[in-house]
C-alpha cells in the first residue's frame, strides 16, 4: 500500500540520518535533500508477478520436490517447534525442544521458518493438511503472544532478561551473538516474516494483527535508544529485520515502521554499497544479503533511488564476481576473495543454500523495478543447479553446504533431527518454485520459466507442457471464455539462439523487445504456443578466470557422479556438526583434470546416444576416468561428484603434478591428524563448538578470519585422542598467551612461531574439554585464526 511521509517527521529523521551518517552541517544542503526525497514516488513497479496461488505445478522434479516436501512439512511435529515459544511465554509446552539449533540457543527459528512455509505451500497447493497444521500453528502462537501481555512473542532463551536488558541500552553486541544469546535479532526475524507470510500469502487476517502487535512491540523496546546504540545492536547478525519493518510500514500505511526500518538498516554495511565499494571479502555472507532485501524494499517504497542503486550493485558483484557456476556463493558462509577462487573448490563446506534462497528473492525485487530479464537468467541458473539440487528427491532432506570439492558429497537433512537454517530455508523452497514462471507487464503476459505448470489469471488460463532441459521446448495452450489482445511475451534466454516461435502450427510473426520475443495479437480459446529453445554446451571458469572449467548445456549445470564409497554422515543426525559431509576427502591429485588448451575445451565433451543431456569426457589426466559421463547436477543425489575441472597443457600437467602432490599430501596427513578442529571468528564454526568469551573480538584479514581477546575465550572441543594442540595465527602479532582445559593452565607463555604456528602438548584426556585461550595481565592474545586438536 503505496503512501507518502509526512514532510516535517521526514525532515527531523533525514537531518539526524545525514548528520550522523554523512556529516554533512549545512540546513540548506539537508532541507533540499529531504524535500527532494519526500517528493520522489516509490519506485515503480514495471513488472508484476502473480500470487503463488495463481501458478500450480504440472509434472516435473518441481512437482515431486514439492510433494515430499509436503510429506516432510507434515512429519515435521508442531508442538515441538512451539516450545520454545511458549517457554517464551511463561505457558507450559506440549512437547520438549527439538535438539540440535533448537535447543541450544537459536530455539524457535525454525518455526518461523516453518509458518513461512506453510503458507506458501497451502497458497501454492491448496492442501487441507497443510491449512489445518498452519492454523493450529498460528493460534498457538496467538496464545504465546497474549501470555506475554505486550506483544512479545518468540523462542529466544529466558527473553525478559535479554529484552530487557537491551531496553535498558546495556548492548553487548559481537559478529553472531548478543547479550550472551545466539544471534537472537536474526531468531526473532523469522517469526516476524512467518507472520507476514500467513497474511500476506495466505490470508490468515489475525498474524497481520499479531504482527503489527510485535512490532509495536519492537517500537517500544527500542524507544529509549539512539540510532547509534541500534547500529550497535546490528553488530550481531539480524537476519532481514529492515525488511519486515518496512513491509509493516506499507501493510499498514504507518509511517512509524518506515521509521523503525530506517533505524534497523545496517550503516557500516550500507554506506560502502552506496558508493560502488565492494568489501565483501571475509564477511558472513548470509548475515549480508537481508540487509540489502531491507534496502531494496525501503528504496520501493521511499522512492530512494540511491539504495536501490546500492542494492543493484551488491547483486552485481556477488553474481558476477563471487558466486560459482551453480548460482551459489560462499566458502564456509563467507564471502572468498574475488581474485581466488582455489580454497572454496577445496573446501567440504562450500555455497550455503540460505544464501541462493535469499539472493533469489533480492532478484526477483530488482527484477520487478527494472524489468531487466538479466535477472531472470540469473533466476533460472541458481534455481535449477542449486535450489533444486539440494532436495532428496526420493526421501527428502535439505542440504547445508554444496560442496565444490571435486569428489566430496553433500549431507541431507532428516525431519526430526536436523534443524539449521538451511532447513529452515529449505522447507521454503519447493512451495515457492512457481512465483517466478510468469509475470504480466500490464496485460501482457510474460512467460520467464520453462516448468510445466498451469497459471489461472483473470479469466484465462495458460498450461504449460514440456520436458524441459531434456527436450529444449515448451508449449503453452490457451484456454478462456472469450477472445483478448494482448501481447505474449517469452523470455530470450542467454544461452538460447535460434529461438522460434509456432503458434496454431504457424510460424510467428514476433518481435524481439527486452529481452522477450513478444506476439501481439488477439488470442482465442484453445490457441497453441510452441516454443523451440536451442541449447548448446558451454564452458566457464570461476570468477578469477583461472583455468578451471564447469560445464552448461544451455542454462544446466553438467557434473560427473564418481562414486558412493564413506558418505559418513549422509543423513545428519543432531550433531552440531552434522550439517558438515565430514567423511574423508579424495585427494584432489585422484581426481581427473584435462589436457588441452583453453580454445578447445569444448571439444572434450561428447554427446551420449540416446541420452538427453549426458556428455562423455575425454582428453583426462586420469585414465580410469576416459570418457567419464557429465549429466544434470540437479539429477545426482546421494553420491560423490565432480563439478569443476582444472585444465592443463601436457607440459603444466608434468611440471606441477609433484608439487600438486606434496601440497595435497601434506594438507590431507593435518586432516588425517585431527581429531577436532575450530576456524575462529567464523560463527558455525565457532558455535557448533559452544564459543564463549570475556573481551574479545573477531576479523577477518582477507579470507582469513580470526578472534583475539584482552582476557578469554574458549571453545568445547572433542579430545579423545589426542596428544598435541595446534594454534594458527597471524606471526606479527608477538605477545604470548596461555592455554587452559578447564582451569588448568597447560602452557602458561606460547608464543606463535614465524610460520604463526603454536603447538602446546595435550594432557591425556577423554571426551569433551573446555580449551581456554586467555590473555596475559595487560596484553591481548594475538590474532588466532585456527585451533586444532591432533593425534
Amino acid at each position: 500500500m503505496p503512501f507518502r511521509l509526512d514532510i516535517s517527521i521526514f525532515f527531523c529523521y533525514f537531518a539526524d540520518r545525514i548528520n550522523r551518517i554523512l556529516k554533512m552541517k549545512k540546513l540548506l544542503t539537508i532541507l533540499s535533500l529531504a524535500v527532494s526525497l519526500v517528493a520522489t514516488a516509490q519506485l515503480p513497479t514495471r513488472i508484476e508477478t502473480f500470487p503463488i496461488g495463481s501458478v500450480r505445478l504440472g509434472k516435473s522434479q518441481f512437482l515431486n520436490n514439492q510433494q515430499q516436501d509436503i510429506h516432510y512439512l507434515l512429519g515435521m511435529d508442531a508442538d515441538r517447534l512451539l516450545a520454545p515459544y511458549l517457554k517464551g511465554a511463561g505457558l507450559e509446552p506440549k512437547a520438549e525442544n527439538y535438539t540440535n539449533w533448537e535447543n541450544t540457543g537459536l530455539d524457535g527459528h525454525i518455526g518461523g521458518h516453518y509458518l513461512s512455509a506453510l503458507s506458501y505451500m497451502y497458497a501454492a497447493t491448496g492442501n487441507q493438511e497443510i491449512a489445518t497444521r498452519l492454523d493450529y500453528f498460528l493460534s498457538e502462537l496467538q496464545r504465546c503472544q497474549q501470555a506475554s501481555g505486550n506483544g512479545y512473542l518468540g523462542g529466544v532463551p529466558n527473553p525478559k532478561q535479554i529484552w530487557s536488558e537491551i531496553a535498558q541500552g546495556n548492548i553487548r553486541a559481537a559478529s553472531f551473538g548478543l547479550n550472551d544469546r545466539w544471534v537472537p535479532l536474526y531468531n526473532i526475524h523469522k517469526i516476524y516474516a512467518g507472520l507476514r507470510d500467513a497474511y500476506l500469502i495466505a490470508g490468515r487476517k489475525e498474524a497481520k494483527t499479531m504482527l503489527v502487535k510485535l512490532t509495536d512491540w519492537m517500537i517500544d523496546e527500542v524507544k529509549n535508544l539512539s540510532d547509534g546504540q541500534i547500529q550497535e545492536m546490528l553488530r550481531s547478525e539480524q537476519g532481514g529485520l529492515n525488511e519486515t519493518f518496512a513491509d509493516v510500514a506499507a501493510i499498514t500505511g504507518d509511517k512509524r515502521y518506515l521509521r523503525l526500518a530506517h533505524q534497523f538498516s545496517d550503516q557500516q554495511m550500507l554506506q560502502p554499497l552506496l558508493h560502488g565499494e565492494d568489501n565483501l571479502t571475509g564477511k558472513h555472507a548470509n548475515t549480508q544479503i537481508p540487509k540489502v532485501i531491507g534496502y531494496k524494499r525501503i528504496a520501493d517504497i521511499e522512492g530512494l533511488a540511491d539504495w536501490d542503486k546500492a542494492a543493484q550493485f551488491f547483486w552485481d558483484v556477488v553474481v558476477a564476481q563471487r558466486s560459482v557456476s551453480i548460482g551459489g556463493n560462499s566458502m564456509r558462509e563467507h564471502f572468498n576473495p574475488t581474485n581466488d577462487f582455489s580454497e572454496l573448490l577445496e573446501s567440504e563446506q562450500g555455497p550455503e543454500s540460505c544464501n541462493t534462497y535469499n539472493m533469489l528473492r533480492l532478484t526477483k525485487m530488482l527484477y520487478q523495478t527494472s524489468a531487466d530479464k538479466s535477472y531472470i537468467d540469473y533466476y533460472e541458473r541458481a534455481l535449477y543447479n542449486h535450489i533444486l539440487s539440494i532436495f532428496n528427491p526420493v526421501q527428502g532432506g535439505f542440504v547445508y553446504f554444496t560442496p565444490m570439492r571435486s569428489g566430496h558429497y553433500r549431507v541431507y537433512s532428516q525431519p526430526q533431527t536436523s534443524m539449521w537454517c538451511c532447513v529452515g530455508t529449505g522447507i521454503e523452497n519447493p512451495a515457492r518454485y512457481g512465483e517466478m514462471i510468469y509475470a504480466h507487464e500490464g496485460e501482457d503476459l510474460l512467460v520467464n520459466l520453462f516448468i510445466p505448470s498451469i497459471l489461472t489469471w483473470d479469466g484465462l488460463t495458460v498450461t504449460q507442457e514440456n520436458r524441459f532441459p531434456t527436450e529444449p521446448s515448451t508449449t503453452l495452450k490457451l484456454t478462456m471464455k472469450k477472445a483478448r489482445q494482448f501481447a505474449l511475451k517469452i523470455r530470450m534466454p542467454k544461452w538460447c539462439t535460434g529461438m522460434n516461435v509456432v503458434v496454431n502450427g504457424q510460424q510467428a510473426s514476433a518481435t524481439s523487445t527486452n529481452g522477450y520475443l513478444a506476439i501481439d495479437r488477439k488470442w482465442q480459446d484453445g490457441d497453441v504456443v510452441k516454443v523451440n529453445l536451442p541449447m548448446h554446451l558451454s564452458a566457464e571458469t570461476t570468477p578469477d578466470g583461472k583455468p578451471q572449467y564447469s560445464f552448461l548445456y544451455g542454462p544446466i549445470v553438467l557434473a560427473a557422479k564418481t562414486g558412493t564409497d564413506r558418505q559418513d554422515g549422509l543423513y545428519a543426525d543432531d550433531s552440531r556438526g552434522g550439517h558438515i559431509a565430514n567423511g574423508p576427502k579424495i585427494p584432489l591429485t585422484q581426481m581427473p583434470a584435462m589436457i588441452g588448451s583453453k580454445d578447445s575445451v569444448l571439444s572434450h565433451l561428447q554427446p551420449v546416444a540416446d541420452k538427453p543431456m549426458n556428455f562423455r569426457l575425454t582428453s583426462l589426466t586420469l585414465p580410469q576416468f576416459e570418457g567419464m559421463t557429465l549429466q544434470p547436477f540437479y539429477q545426482l543425489y546421494e553420491c560423490r561428484y565432480q563439478i569443476y575441472f582444472p585444465l592443463f597443457s601436457q607440459q603444466e600437467w608434468t611440471a606441477q603434478r609433484q608439487q600438486m602432490a606434496a601440497r595435497e599430501q601434506a594438507r590431507m596427513a593435518l586432516e588425517a591428524q585431527t581429531v577436532d578442529k575450530v576456524f575462529c571468528g567464523e560463527q558455525q564454526s565457532e558455535n557448533d563448538h559452544f564459543f564463549a568469551d570475556e573481551n574479545s573480538r573477531n576479523g577477518a584479514e582477507g579470507d582469513t578470519h580470526w578472534r583475539r581477546t584482552r582476557k578469554m575465550f574458549c571453545y568445547r572441543m572433542n579430545a579423545t585422542g589426542a596428544t598435541k594442540l595446534r594454534i594458527t595465527g597471524f606471526a606479527a602479532d608477538k605477545d604470548s598467551f596461555e592455554l587452559a582445559i578447564g582451569t588448568t593452565v597447560i602452557d602458561s607463555s606460547v608464543v606463535l612461531d614465524q610460520n604463526g604456528i603454536a603447538e602446546v602438548a595435550m594432557p591425556q584426556t577423554e571426551g569433551i574439554v573446555e580449551l581456554r585461550i586467555i590473555a596475559r595481565q595487560g596484553r591481548q592474545t594475538p590474532r588466532i585464526s585456527e585451533v586444532r586438536l591432533l593425534r
